[in-house]
């Protein structure tokens, strides 16, 4: 099915990036929002046209995207399919079964409507931070109900395609089940560690390194628009945190045994550590395929613009192709290291190369 105008209810970080996904690929999009700033923000980056509800009944949109809280996505639904907006509808918020249920509760229409959940996002919100790649290879949930019509899933289903992500469909409890393990609870707990640092020592914060900024890094994200998120997934996510705060209370013990001179409760420890890598070496790798083990080649490189350009031209003159990179700063010092993952036997003709061409290589 052809999408040649798309509706954008919500010109956040979500709805401006599809906004903008959609208008590369030749769409029109309408945009709308209760507020006027965000929606004016998202037409001068480009992302489409001020929509015009009058419009609605005589010129409807061939699909209509809400991309607000999960609280008011029902509500929404419900007011557009009154005024005829759209052929069908979606929407993209991170939680699905409370929505679906408050909109049959409402009545709404839900042969034209399938729910659906793009797995992308960044630490800032808003307009400003949207992008037209956020959901280049991401897999993106639909969750069809059994009165969905065909036309209605394949509106959407070419809605992934047109954002280039990958299509998954499933239930929407067990997609919310699933986003509570590989999302929500996460972005609990990395608040729950940096919350530990707002009474922390300005000893202990100016000890602080890579890994303390990786554990922490989605707990910038903005309160609001995350109690909405939990409050939809409630049950789910409580249950994850329940799971991981026994393993967390069991740790706590045996290190206190430990303290106490115990040398046996290294083995609890020990056992959460290993169940941790398991864990970690369970997650997709590249292009969603298995995780692969990379090596890392570590070079020094100085806080000044172009630096990283030439690095990566140094790898490209080599051959190697750069499957990672993280930069770790020096606390202190114009310069940081960078580490490059790349294939295991790519690492040694890497490194010779990078010091033949001045590069401090450790």
């Amino acid at each position: 099915m052809e999408l040649r105008t798309v509706l954008v209810v919500g010109t956040g970080l979500i709805g401006t990036s599809v906004a903008l996904a959609l208008r590369k690929r030749g769409v029109r999009v309408l945009l709308a929002d209760r507020d006027p700033g965000a929606v004016r923000l998202a037409r001068e980056l480009g992302a489409g046209e001020d929509w015009l509800p009058a419009t609605a009944a005589s010129d409807p949109a061939d699909l209509a995207i809400i991309a607000v809280p999960p609280a008011h996505v029902a509500s929404e639904l419900l007011e557009l399919q009154r005024i005829g907006a759209a052929r069908f509808y979606t929407d993209v918020a991170s939680v699905k079964a409370e929505p679906i249920h408050r909109a049959v509760q409402l009545g709404c229409d839900l042969t034209t409507y399938v729910a659906s959940h793009p797995l992308a996002g960044r630490e800032k919100s808003g307009p400003g931070a949207a992008r037209d790649d956020l959901f280049l290879g991401r897999p993106w949930a639909l969750c069809p109900t059994e009165e969905a019509d065909p036309e209605a899933k394949a509106a959407v289903l070419r809605l992934i395609e047109l954002c280039g992500a990958n299509a998954v469909e499933v239930g929407a409890i067990d997609h919310d089940r699933a986003v509570a393990v590989v999302s929500h609870a996460p972005h609990v707990a990395a608040s729950a560690v940096a919350a530990r640092l707002a009474d922390a020592t300005d000893v202990a914060l100016g000890l602080a390194g890579q890994g303390v900024r990786d554990v922490t890094r989605i707990a910038g994200s903005d309160p609001g628009l995350w109690l909405g998120i939990l409050a939809g997934n409630a049950s789910p996510v409580a249950e994850v945190l329940e799971a991981v705060a026994n393993d967390l209370a069991d740790a706590a013990s045996a290190l206190r045994a430990l303290a106490d001179g115990d040398g046996t409760a290294t083995h609890e420890i020990t056992q959460l550590l290993k169940r941790g890598v398991a864990g970690h070496d369970r997650i997709p790798g590249k292009h969603g395929g298995p995780a692969s083990s990379y090596a890392t080649v570590q070079v020094v490189i100085g806080d000044r613009p172009g630096q990283l350009a030439r690095l990566f031209q140094a790898c490209d003159e080599v051959g190697v192709n750069v499957e990672d990179v993280r930069l770790e700063h020096a606390p202190g010092l114009p310069l940081g290291i960078a580490e490059l993952s790349v294939e295991p036997d790519a690492a040694a003709t890497l490194t010779e190369a990078l010091h033949e061409r001045g590069w401090q290589v450790p």
